[in-house]
């Protein structure tokens, strides 16, 4: 079994949701671990994020990439491209 390590901080629930869309149909092994709080009023999430992505080191560059793309195609407006095309 791979272990996983944090890749990198998701800013929101949307963030979130494209990740896991893209990373599961890529078929790429991973967690989405969010950071939430309650106790102390969101005060974690204002500091450290909404949560964050982990997966096998191997996969880090990957993961970026794509968390990239997203940032890229989330800022024009346009859809997200799919590699199988």
């Amino acid at each position: 079994m791979e272990t996983f390590e944090r890749i990198l901080i998701l800013n929101n629930e949307l963030e979130a949701s494209l990740m896991e869309e893209v990373l599961t149909d890529r078929k790429i092994p991973f967690g989405i671990v969010p950071t939430t709080d309650t106790a102390l009023g969101g005060i974690i999430q204002l500091e450290n994020g909404w949560g964050y992505v982990e997966a096998p080191s191997k996969y880090k560059n990957a993961i970026n990439s794509i968390y990239k793309e997203i940032q890229k195609h989330r800022l024009f407006n346009t859809s997200f491209p799919n590699p199988k095309s």
